[in-house]
């Protein structure tokens, strides 16, 4: 489980491909500084498993599967690329952003950039299949930075990002035409799914004419 408050601006040191895989060996100094074989670390977003580490040099590798090569923009990244690196978020850790998981549910591309004062509105594509999902003041996760909407339209959504997003993370760099990773509320998924199931399984309403109606007393004439 992660929060979206990315800790760490790496990069992608190596790709090795395999047939339906690929190992990636990605530098985070901070990300790596504690962890352990097994553990989880969102790069762009995307829960991976640690497979080998060296501390002291800064690097870790994760292995990724072919589905979320194709799904995900992981697919898209090459040596040197930077990404957005968060531990999975400790039991006494503050929730600094909202629940995000690490599991993409798609992509969206960048349409649009606005810069403000000291901020940047960027506007991005709204894929049919996460359009129920996004909200205007809801949440939202772009390359793991967790988000809030600020408008959404029938085929798109605006968020704004402050000055330490546009610095510290990738976002500050995409250009019009970028793809990047997007994983809605889950909160929303679970309400949908709940609604459906107690939808489909409701009680059939009971007619008038049941056997336990209430029965009528012929009064003879």
């Amino acid at each position: 489980m992660f929060t979206g408050i990315v800790e760490e601006l790496g990069r992608v040191e190596r790709i090795d491909h395999a047939e339906e895989s690929a190992r990636l060996t990605l530098r985070g100094p901070l990300v790596v500084s504690d962890t352990t074989h097994g553990a989880s670390i969102a790069v762009n977003g995307v829960c991976l498993t640690v497979v080998e580490h060296d501390a002291d040099e800064g690097w870790f590798s994760v292995d990724v599967m072919a589905e979320t090569l194709s799904r995900t923009g992981i697919g898209d990244l090459g040596p040197g690329s930077p990404v957005n690196l968060e531990r999975a978020m400790a039991l006494n850790g503050r929730f600094g952003g909202h629940v995000v998981q690490g599991h993409v549910d798609g992509t969206s591309t960048v349409l649009a950039r606005r810069p403000g004062d000291r901020w940047e509105v960027v506007t991005f594509t709204l894929p049919p299949a996460l359009a129920p999902y996004v909200v205007e003041k809801g949440s939202i996760t772009l390359d793991g930075v967790s988000l809030t909407v600020s408008a959404v339209a029938d085929t798109t959504f605006e968020v704004s990002l402050i000055p330490t997003t546009l610095e510290l993370t990738t976002l500050g760099h995409r250009a019009v035409g970028d793809s990047v990773n997007v994983e809605v509320d889950v909160l929303a998924k679970y309400v949908e799914r709940l609604l459906a199931t107690h939808t489909t399984h409701a009680a059939p309403a009971i007619p008038a004419t049941a056997s336990h109606a209430t029965p009528t007393t012929e009064v003879p004439a």
